[in-house]
């Protein structure tokens, strides 16, 4: 049986052979190998296709036999096919980073492109900018001449690609630089997938730039290379597909929205009809204090149960696939926001004021829920994607939810 597979040296986290095996090839598997087996690896006669990633994207290049136009173009391997004799390197993360461009309609022709990062992911950012006729390309380095602390020079980008893994998890919402000190950008990308939004992106999103994250890289890269693999054209047609369901898979949906409106009950609901792990952000502040949140309003006050809550709400929104309940004055804090959209689709429900449970809820029996509602109303609008009238069953609100995710994420 011949060897598919992503050779790499940390994997735990790879989504390539989910990917692959939606694109048909269900004997792909995760190797992992040390520097001093990759040689020894390579020689093996049973290879039938091979992904590389870091470290060994530039390690393999002397091991191959020959060198596609694509691998020399970028000047790094991330395919390997048999050829005759030894094997052939290839790059496809050229085609993918083009596709995610050309996707989310930024274009390189004639701009200046700003690349974050000189290591091996920057080769596909400078190889794909100069082949679609960037008018300049400077690549951001932390200690060579152009770098993070002059980078003021070029506040005339148009263009700026993040090749670096800073805002990946689990260093999430760490941001690299501001969009809003490039004023003539037109548009950003960051091939990091995870978060699915760093806050690079949220950033841009915030300015109305076109931008895209890596994903779709990831999976048009796939498709391309499981074209080498086989030798077939066919492939590269499942890509919108495959996002589709990853982001899917992928996307929290959250669930914000005054005390009593009914999140909990809707987000049990949700959790049973997909299958998806459920987080009460209320709970899990309860849990890790080992008390009540009455016992908190009333021994320390707001201000620590706030504390508690924004952590609570950065662990929850690190996770992907859940349905995660707030606390009603979750939108309180803009912190809250970046956490929950960074991997979700937030769905703010709304109930007649007159019909919310008060019982349990510090907030909503100690003051006026009138002025309550009047203050967090446009708290809870700035945070959501879309409004959701709570006047029926929770089965039916929690089918109404479901509906609109599948329409929405993913297209």
């Amino acid at each position: 049986m011949l060897i598919y597979g992503l050779i790499g040296r940390t994997l735990s986290h790879s989504w390539s052979a989910q990917i692959h095996k939606a694109l048909g090839c269900d004997d792909y598997r995760l190797i992992e190998l040390e520097p001093e087996a990759l040689k020894g690896f390579l020689e093996r006669t049973d290879i039938g296709g091979l992904n590389v990633t870091i470290p060994y994207k530039r390690d393999v290049m002397p091991l191959c036999a020959e060198l596609a136009d694509s691998a020399r173009r970028v000047g790094s391997v991330n395919t390997i096919v048999p050829s005759h004799p030894g094997l052939c390197g290839h790059n496809t993360d050229l085609y993918g980073l083009q596709y995610a461009l050309r996707r989310a309609g930024i274009s390189l022709s004639g701009r200046k492109v700003l690349i974050l990062g000189s290591g091996g992911a920057s080769l596909a950012a400078k190889a794909a900018a100069e082949i679609d006729g960037a008018r300049e390309i400077v690549v951001i380095s932390r200690s060579g001449p152009d770098n993070y602390q002059n980078i003021s020079r070029h506040h005339d980008a148009e263009v700026i690609i993040n090749a670096t893994p800073v805002g990946m998890s689990p260093n999430n919402g760490v941001l690299i630089l501001d969009p809003v000190d490039f004023p003539r950008c037109t548009g950003v990308a960051d091939m990091i997938y995870n978060p699915l939004r760093t806050a690079f992106l949220m950033r841009a999103e915030t300015l109305g730039l076109p931008r895209t994250d890596g994903l779709p890289m990831l999976v048009a890269q796939a498709a391309a290379a499981e074209e080498l693999f086989t030798g077939q054209k066919g492939a590269r047609d499942k890509i919108e597909d495959i996002l589709r369901d990853l982001r899917q898979g992928m996307e929290n949906i959250i669930l914000i929205g005054m005390p009593g409106c009914g999140k909990t009950t809707v987000g049990k609901e949700l959790a049973e009809m997909t299958g998806r792990p459920l987080i009460d952000i209320d709970q899990e502040i309860v849990r890790a204090a080992g008390r009540s949140i009455e016992d908190i309003f009333a021994d320390d006050g707001e201000s620590t149960f706030r504390r508690l809550e924004r952590e609570q709400t950065a662990i929850a929104g690190r996770k992907s696939g859940h349905i995660i309940v707030t606390g009603g004055g979750v939108v309180k804090s803009r912190e809250n926001y970046s956490a929950l959209h960074q991997n979700g689709r937030i769905y703010n429900i709304e109930r007649d004021i007159t019909l919310l449970e008060r019982k349990g809820r510090p907030l909503s029996l100690a003051g006026n829920l009138e002025a309550m509602y009047r203050e967090r109303r446009p708290l809870y609008e700035q945070f959501q994607d879309i409004a959701l009238l709570n006047n029926k069953t929770p089965h039916e609100a929690a089918e109404t939810i479901w509906r609109d995710f599948l329409e929405s994420v993913g297209h």
